[in-house]
Formats: structure tokens, sequence, C-alpha cells
């Protein structure tokens, strides 16, 4: 992969796997895109860019050029890329072509405003295994005054104009996180926004603009896009009267204003995009390789993830040392590699009403500290984890009572509490200085190898009455700043110490905190069925190999629905598999069968974590099947879920169509759980299994089943 330039006609071209992206700059010094798609080849030719013109005296030039960054000037009415005031009150700002830089597959442009020394250095970086393209903007003062920055938005992707393009976007709330939505684009304006100072399970900051209404997964044009960002965001999908679509995405503008003084400089967000012509499924498998080959810590070296035993839904608060211990018996019986101690280990936590700020171990739990548990944890072959969460304080604490200013407020205002607690602003130097402090000292002091780092409520008085007033809403930009060098500090202080990012659930998922966390908890509502179409939506933006997902107890917390534990299993070994249930209620055959999935998931695991994923059967629309497929990464194995919600009306078993294979290769088929249709081969070519199908036996109510499809002569 390189970046390529022609002097000639000023235009510069990207490639990457299958992908090529072509940019230029036309004659009036703009920066705008001139193809975004299928890799081309190397010889073909590119004129140079060129202003479409304007329609009439209400459209003028800028409007309907596709702009890379474009500043609010010169009659523009989109959504600009950056927007400033001066100090003289002058908003205007027209940026123009100064200068470029390549240096290896990173290409630099400059850009600067036709009046004054405002500079906005961009970035792309793409990504020569899949095409995936980062794009962000340095913007820089070199005035000698102060300027106010009102909008900042990493970067604007245009597509090819069209009138039949589909919107994907994904949504949600607590419990229910992931709903997919789906509609056609018009002319005006979608707005995807977070406004509660992190990522927001309301919606995600994640894209997909497929051309056509396709018949199924995997054909038709696909552009997709994530932001990198773990504080408040905006996405802006504008179509205009000529059918040309710009996605525009970055800091949400509002309540956002951020100072910069000579010589200053902000960075924002990165902003990801990607193209496939193989649907919205190899959309989503093009963005799961990125995001596990670049993103996630270790990249390709990245460790696949261990089955963990998490304490909370057996003991809640109500944590002790022999309690633990008794659990921690119980996992490493089954096969577990992680033991998890929840929240209400440290303070005087008993309820979620005192305790958090205050991270010292509870003596009256832990007599003798953690060590004793720890010591305990690794002598049954586990390792140890511990439930934080670190950005937050209860009223009721020693913390707030000494530092009732390090918190998020207006003061002379009211303080909403959430969950019974307050948020402290990390944005703070002394406050930052703390939550790493006390970490440092917790990972040192004792051989944690895991962090599940939770977060458990949104903002409000997002006030910082520390710094001038016309610095204050800074808040946004710093608070998340510092969330991530504390993270970056202590992986390479400790970096032997894995961290899971938890907010509720799903309300902080994004390639941002991804960068620096291991994994991610989608859900806090672990019902099974429930599950199949949460991990659906969840899967179109981000890997399952970073997905948590717990067993549980069954009937299940969240809805009082019954289901097997073989079912319960199945759902949860899509993603990275964890076992939450009390175990002190479990039976000897419930003992028996979670130790032979468990041990079915170790040889499935580095399929069903690193391997493609094709949705056979989606559970949306109130489907009653759900399926699943996951090929490994040398198409050696192919593991199918097959889940069957209720029996109706006589109706048969659905045929499973398994996508991937290669046709002319012979697959032996292999049931784990549950059971295929008696008149199926136990062998036959891909070609075969592909087209003519499998048949499989799933009767009654809430079924699951499991088969592996496995290419003959691999090992």
């Amino acid at each position: 992969m390189k970046v390529g330039y022609d002097a000639a006609t000023h235009v510069f071209r990207l490639d990457g796997a299958d992908i090529s992206y072509v940019l230029g700059v036309n004659e009036k010094g703009e920066l705008q895109n001139l193809y975004w798609g299928k890799r081309l080849d190397a010889q073909d030719p590119f004129a140079a860019a060129k202003s479409p013109g304007g329609g009439s005296g209400f459209d003028p030039a800028v409007n309907l050029t596709p702009t890379e960054f474009v500043g609010w000037g010169a009659g523009l009415y989109a959504v600009p890329n950056l927007k400033v005031t001066f100090p003289d009150g002058n908003r205007d700002l027209v940026l123009h072509y100064l200068s470029h830089e390549i240096q290896g597959d990173t290409l630099r442009v400059t850009l600067k405003d036709i009046g004054r020394d405002v500079r906005v250095e961009l970035l792309y970086e793409m990504n020569a295994e899949t095409g995936v393209l980062a794009r962000s903007a340095k913007i820089e003062n070199h005035t000698k005054l102060p300027l106010t920055i009102e909008e900042a938005f990493a970067a604007t992707w245009n597509l090819p104009s069209s009138n039949d393009y589909q919107l994907r976007y994904l949504t949600g709330r607590w419990a229910a996180e992931w709903k997919l939505q789906e509609e056609a684009l018009h002319t005006g304006k979608v707005v995807l926004e977070s406004r509660r100072g992190s990522t927001g399970d309301e919606v995600n900051p994640w894209f997909a603009i497929e051309r056509g209404a396709q018949p199924d997964q995997d054909t038709g044009d696909v552009w997709f896009g994530a932001l990198g960002w773990s504080g408040s965001w905006q996405i802006n999908v504008e179509q205009n009267a000529a059918n040309q679509v710009r996605v525009t995405g970055g800091f949400t503008p509002f309540d956002f204003a951020y100072l910069l003084k000579p010589e200053q400089s902000l960075e924002t967000p990165k902003f990801y995009g990607g193209y496939s012509n193989s649907g919205i499924g190899g959309a989503s498998r093009l963005l799961h390789r990125f995001e596990l080959g670049s993103i996630v810590p270790g990249g390709m070296h990245r460790k696949l993830r261990p089955i963990l035993y998490n304490s909370w839904e057996a003991t809640g608060f109500d944590v002790n040392e022999a309690g633990q211990e008794t659990l921690a018996e119980k996992a490493a019986s089954i096969g577990v590699e992680r033991f998890v101690m929840d929240d209400g280990w440290f303070g005087q936590r008993k309820d979620d009403h005192a305790g958090l700020g205050d991270w010292y171990v509870n003596q009256q739990k832990f007599p003798h500290g953690l060590k004793p548990l720890i010591d305990k944890v690794h002598s049954l072959g586990m390792d140890f984890g511990l439930w934080v969460e670190p950005e937050m304080v209860n009223p009721n604490s020693d913390l707030y009572k000494a530092h009732p200013d390090w918190t998020l407020n207006f003061p002379g205002r009211p303080r909403t509490e959430g969950r019974s607690q307050l948020m402290l602003n990390l944005a703070r130097p002394d406050v930052r200085a703390y939550v790493y402090g006390f970490l440092d000292k917790l990972l040192t002091e004792n051989d944690i190898a895991f962090l599940k780092w939770d977060y458990n409520r949104n903002w409000s008085e997002p006030g910082w009455s520390a710094v001038p007033i016309e610095q204050q809403k800074e808040v946004y930009v710093e608070y998340v700043r510092n969330l991530y060098s504390i993270l970056a500090e202590l992986r390479s202080k400790h970096p032997n110490v894995e961290i899971e990012s938890c907010s509720g659930g799903g309300a902080r998922v994004d390639l941002g905190i991804m960068r620096l966390t291991d994994e991610v908890w989608p859900s806090d509502n672990t019902d099974p069925f429930d599950r199949l179409r949460i991990q659906d939506g969840f899967s179109y933006a981000y890997a399952p190999g970073v997905m948590m997902a717990w067993v549980t107890d069954s009937p299940n917390w969240m809805n009082n629905r019954s289901t097997s534990l073989d079912y319960r299993f199945l759902s949860s070994m899509q993603g990275s598999l964890g076992i939450g249930a009390n175990l002190s209620k479990w039976s000897a055959e419930d003992f028996s069968t979670a130790k032979k999935l468990v041990a079915q998931y170790k040889l499935l695991r580095p399929t069903i974590q690193d391997g493609a994923l094709y949705r056979l059967i989606s559970p949306e629309e109130g489907s009653e099947f759900s399926v699943t497929e996951s090929l490994s990464t040398d198409g050696k194995q192919a593991a199918v879920f097959a889940f069957l919600h209720s029996s109706q009306l006589g109706d048969g078993d659905p045929r499973i169509f398994p996508r991937g294979l290669e046709p002319a290769t012979k697959y032996s088929i292999h049931a784990l759980v549950g059971s295929l249709d008696s008149r199926m081969p136990e062998r036959a070519s891909g070609e075969y299994w592909m087209h003519r199908g499998i048949d499989v036996s799933l009767r009654g109510d809430f079924q699951a089943m499991l088969f592996t499809l496995e290419r003959e002569g691999a090992k």
C-alpha cells in the first residue's frame, strides 16, 4: 500500500486491500473527493479536480463541491468541518490547500484560511489489509490572538450521487442496546448524536450506507464509518437536492467551545471509513478484521479472550473472602480461566449508596487484604480480575466529603445523582492524578490480571469552575483525553493487565475506548434469547471477538424467562464466553453440561473470536430463528449456531445455507449440540453445503444447536 501523487493534476490516490480513495485540489484551492470505492487499476487516470460551479444565487458552488474538509464561510450552508469566532467578531473561514507531505502510507495535507493564519493539517492513514481509511484534523492557531472553536468535525465522507441510498445505524437503551435501524435517505439531514459526555447507548457512532435495497447480506455497495471518540459526538448524514451525500463526524457542537490560544492546536478524533462491494455482511467482516488487527491492543498478536467467571449475580455486594473462594473452586471445576470479583470489595461498600471513591480494601470483608483470595484463585489455575468504577464518587464517601469540588458541577446549583453517584471531573489535573494513583497502587500491590472498568451514569451539570469561563466548555475534550491517558499509562506500566470497557452495558463502546481496552460489555441484559438480537446488532459495528457474553441463571432476572443450560451456553458462545450464574445453586448435571460446553468452546475459540462472521438468518423483526456462522481465518473450520424461538403450526425447520466455503473442497459435518436431519450426509463438497443447504432438527421452545464443518485434510 502506498500514497500516490500526480503533480501535474494535483491528485492524490490511496490504495489499500480492494479499495481506492482519490482526492485532489481544484482550481479554487479546495480539497475535494474524486473517488471512493472498489480498487482501480494502477494506470487508471484521474483528471484534475474541478469545482462544479453554482446553480443559482441560492446555490453557491461550495455547497455542491464534495469537499474533504471545509470551513464555515464563502456561502456554505451544509455542515462545516470547522467553525470559529475571531476576537474581532469575524466568523468567516475559507480554507484552501497550502501544502502536503507523504510519508510511507500516510498523507498529510495542510489547509490555510485565505486571510488569517489558521491552519488545518488533515491526516489520512490507509490500512493495507482492509482498505479502512483513518482521517483526522489538527487545527492550529498561528495568529497573534486567541480564537474560539465552535464546531470541529474530523472529516467529511462524500458518496457518489444516487437516489437509492439506504442508511443503517444502531440505537438502544439500557438492557435493549444495539437495535439496527434502516431507512431510505432523502433530501435533508439525519443527525446521530450523543450529548451525554460519553458514547451513549441511545445511538452508537457508527453508520453504513448501502446503494439500493439488496436481497441479502452479501451483495451490493456499502460505505461505512465509525468515530474513534468516547465523549459527546455527532455524525451528520446530509443528502442535498442533487442527491449528493456527505457524512460529517466529530465533536458535537452542542455546548461546545474550545479556546485556541496563539500557537496552540486541537486534534479531532479519528473518523474511520471503509467500503465493501460484498454487502453489509462484507462491510462488517472488513470492519471486524480492522478492529482486531489495528484497533484492539495487541492487534494481530492479541490474546484470545479467556473464559471468565464473574461473581456479581451470585453475591451482589455481599462479597467476602470465604464466599469468593467457594465460587472460585466451583468455577475452576468447569474449566474457567479467569475469576473476577465484582462490586462490593472496597471502602464502606454495602450497596450502591456509599463507598465509590474510597478505593481501599474493606477490612471486614477481607481482613488480610486481597492476597489470600488471589493466591487461592491462582492455586486453582485461574488468573484474578477485579471490578472498579474509577470515574465515579458517592456523596456518602470519604473522598466526596474531602473534595466536593472534584465533581462535575455548577457552583450553587443542584447536583443530579444517577445510581446514587456523581461524576468526578477527570479533566482536572488533581482528579486525574488521584484516579491514576489509586489504580496504579492497586495493580502494584496485588497480582491482578484484569480490570472490569465500569461507568454507570452519564453527565449532568458539566461545569468546571476551576478554569476561566471561556475555557470551561473544554471539559468535554479534556475529560476524555485524561481518561485515555490514564488507560495508556496503566497499560504501559502494567503491560500484563487487561481491561474491559463496561458502561451499564453498551453505553461506551467505540473505536476510541477499544484502542485501550481488550474487550467490551455490550449489555447488562443477559437473557439468552434477548441476547441473540442484541449480539446481532452489535456485530454490525464491532467484532464478536471483543464482545463479552455471560451464561447466567434461569429464570433470567431480566424477564423471568426459563431456558436450558445448553441454550444459554450456545447463545453466549457466539462471542467471548463468560459465566455469571450462581454456581452454588447448580446441580451436578449442570456442572457436567457446563464442563463439556466449556471444553467445546475452547476448541472453537479461535474460529469464533478471530473468524469471519456470516449472519445466515437474522433474529430481527420477530424471526423465529437465528443462525450465525463463524469461519476460521484459514478456512478450515466453520462453526454454525442455530436457535429456534418456538415451533408453531407444524412449520418445518429452517434449511441453513453456509457461506464462505471452498466450493470444490470436501467438508465433514459434526453435530456438537442438538441433531442434524438424519438424511444429511457426513461429508460433501463446499458447493453442496452452500447451495443444497443443511437440514437441522429443532422442535419445541427455545431450542439451540451447534455443528461444525471441517475441511478434509485440515489439522
